[in-house]
């Protein structure tokens, strides 16, 4: 007895095999996440250190030096960067794909313990880390512009009510707001009129701690009743801080108003965002590690109405980048070569079998194949990406040989006069050891793949078992459901007629095969023609492989670009944001832009940050290569910087590791 013989006697059973595959596959795909390419965790710890009012050079040499050799100890370390800026240093991490995180996080933590008695003793707080990971990137920004609104009062609107709503929606992992700060109260004091008053900082500092103490007024009582005296003890605007006595000098009061400007303000005055030419506040979102990028978007735009709702009507609110059209749009056009490839592969079978019947059998296998394909992707927690869809894909044409196999082996037996029900029995007997042969030889190709390390490795390694597993589920339908079908579905020899279409088509091969024999004919008469044909064409590969361009990934057209800014040395915070807004005008003047958003500061004077949103290529009508192309011309006439433009890419190769455009920058430019 074969392993396909109680399975054909067992029909109901086997179709609630076939049911339970196609429903478990079914309801993985609902569930798996969406993403360009295969969720691949590099474990990188992000190490932060500030010092109010230290220079970089500082910084560089008391702090990140003695860290940096710490950190520098631990194992398994194949990659330490640091940047150092005015009053913060940042040191990054990267170990081997196969450290623990977890494990990492402890001994960087034993590192920084280590050094603290080398660091400054002003440090404020001890050095910080986190575990990050440089190949996610933000899915959306938003930004908020407003006509008659101050960045300051954006800045409190986004942190206080935007961010937090952001942060419950499904999928959403991190909101961060940037290109301002919270709103505050600065007092610009003249030293010399200070001075000339006898006052000091330190009396300054104690006067306006004692004007924003809270301390309890006491009560009243008359015998009958009791009242608590309540006074807002705490200064809030600018004119509140003016008449504040700081000290007295012959008698008369000196107050702050004397000898300072006060005004209202923002904490960090080097910090500026820009959307569209106005200045902006920046609302970053990041996703949940595995969490579906397209439905988290989707929550995302469908709150979008309720945000605007909750923030002042002056607040003009709009989505600047969005990570999913091409991630939608690529999907979509896999999905449909997919659904492309089942159809033909059906068509091919009908001309071939010339039996609708038998071409229902194969019809039902691939399909089946490959939703259930998605139950095993779902176990091995993948993702529904560019690599896994194109491995379903290829495995089209895999998961229906083993189908069709065991398909011409049960139609030639019926051909030969057996019943339906013997030919199923005895065809599967006869090759189910060479279906399980195919399978395995098909697997084995990718063992390699399997056993590949590296990022190169991590990558590919979904696509490897994602068309493995649908090979084995094709196995395991083409040795159950394929021969109870033929039984059930298959007629016997003597009731077959031909048709006129089909009788056409064997007279097609037959003409087929005629030609086929005469050009094998003439082959065999000119052997040296077919071995000079043979070697030309093996030189012509050659000399293509040498020639063709060669990279990691095809190059995508996201219709995203990443500029960055980068200015003298030595210019100030107010120099650099009228270059940045020259930069984005003429960026905005192509006609292929749809958004623009830039920030600039955040511990770094002379460096800004921009990206841009291209318009669909079908409006745009030029590639986004063509775009970056004219504008670098344009950027060329301005003076005093330069910025460099750089087409996104999903995925490319940085610094020993795959890292997604738009992640360092933009943590500096809004921390």
């Amino acid at each position: 007895m074969s392993i396909s013989t109680p399975f054909i006697h067992r029909p109901v059973a086997t179709t609630l095999l076939l049911l339970a595959i196609l429903l478990a596959g079914i309801t993985a795909f609902n569930l798996l996440p969406v993403s360009p390419l295969p969720q691949v965790d590099f474990p990188t710890i992000s190490v932060s250190a500030s010092l109010p009012g230290a220079s970089p050079e500082t910084m560089a040499a008391t702090v990140a030096t003695p860290l940096e050799r710490s950190l520098g100890r631990i194992a398994g370390v194949t990659e330490m960067t640091s940047s150092s800026a005015l009053g913060s240093t940042r040191i990054t991490l990267q170990f081997d794909l196969n450290r623990d995180i977890d494990g990492a996080a402890n001994d960087v933590q034993a590192a920084i313990n280590a050094a603290r008695a080398l660091l400054p003793t002003g440090l404020p707080s001890n050095p910080t880390y986190r575990k990050v990971n440089p190949a996610d990137a933000p899915i959306m920004i938003l930004s908020l512009t407003s006509e008659t609104m101050t960045r300051a009062e954006l800045y409190d609107a986004a942190s206080t009510i935007l961010a937090q709503k952001l942060s419950q929606v499904q999928g959403i992992g991190q909101v961060t707001v940037g290109g301002s700060s919270l709103p505050a109260v600065r007092i610009e004091i003249n030293p010399t009129m200070m001075s000339a008053r006898g006052v000091g900082f330190e009396d300054i500092r104690t006067a306006v701690v004692a004007s924003n103490t809270v301390r309890p007024k006491g009560a009243i009582e008359n015998g009958e009743q009791t009242s608590q005296i309540v006074a807002n003890d705490t200064a809030n605007k600018a004119k509140d801080y003016v008449p504040i006595i700081v000290s007295y000098h012959n008698g008369a009061a000196i107050r702050i108003g004397d000898f300072a400007q006060v005004v209202d303000s923002v904490e960090d005055l080097r910090n500026g965002g820009i959307a569209d030419g106005k200045p902006a506040v920046l609302l970053v979102l990041w996703r949940q590690p595995g969490a579906n990028i397209i439905s988290t978007v989707d929550g995302v735009k469908a709150t979008l109405p309720q945000l605007r709702a909750s923030i002042p009507a002056a607040i003009d609110m709009q989505i600047s980048l969005d990570r999913t059209p091409t991630i939608r749009a690529s999907l979509a056009e896999v999905e449909r070569t997919l659904i492309l490839s089942v159809i033909l592969v059906v068509m091919v079978v009908f001309l071939f079998l010339g039996n609708a019947r038998a071409t229902i059998i194969p019809s039902i296998a691939v399909p089946i194949s490959l939703v259930g394909t998605f139950a095993a992707m779902y176990l091995c927690n993948f993702s529904l990406n560019n690599l896994s869809l194109m491995a379903l894909t290829i495995a089209t044409g895999f998961v229906v040989d083993d189908a069709i196999v065991v398909l011409e082996v049960i139609s030639r037996k019926i051909e030969n006069g057996e019943s339906p029900l013997a030919a199923a029995i005895a065809g599967s007997q006869e090759v189910s050891f060479t279906v399980l042969s195919i399978t395995a030889s098909l697997i084995a190709v990718f063992i390699p793949i399997l056993l590949m390390g590296g990022i190169v490795g991590r990558l590919f390694r979904e696509f490897a078992i994602t068309l493995s597993a649908a090979i084995s589920i094709s196995l395991v339908i083409s040795l159950t459901a394929i021969p109870m079908l033929c039984a059930l579905l298959l007629k016997p020899h003597s009731t077959l007629k031909p048709s006129r279409f089909m009788r056409a088509i064997e007279d097609f091969f037959l003409r087929v095969n005629q030609k086929y024999a005469s050009s094998l004919e003439f082959a065999l008469q000119h052997k040296r023609i077919m071995m000079a044909v043979l070697f030309t064409v093996i030189g012509l590969n050659i000399y293509l492989y040498v020639v063709i361009p060669k990279g990691f990934f095809p190059q995508q057209d996201t219709g995203r670009i990443v500029g960055n800014i980068q200015a003298d040395q030595d210019i100030s915070f107010q120099a650099m944001q009228p270059k940045m807004s020259q930069f984005m005008q003429i960026v905005m003047q192509d006609p292929a832009v749809d958004k623009v958003v830039g920030f600039t500061g955040g511990g770094q004077r002379n460096t800004g940050n921009v990206y841009i949103s291209l318009k669909p290529l079908g409006v745009r009508k030029a590639s986004m290569n063509e775009v970056v192309g004219r504008m670098r011309r344009k950027l060329n006439a301005v003076a005093g910087a330069t910025l460099f433009l750089q087409p996104v890419q999903d995925i490319r190769i940085g610094g020993g590791a795959v890292v997604t455009q738009l992640t360092s920058s933009l943590f500096w430019g809004i921390t």
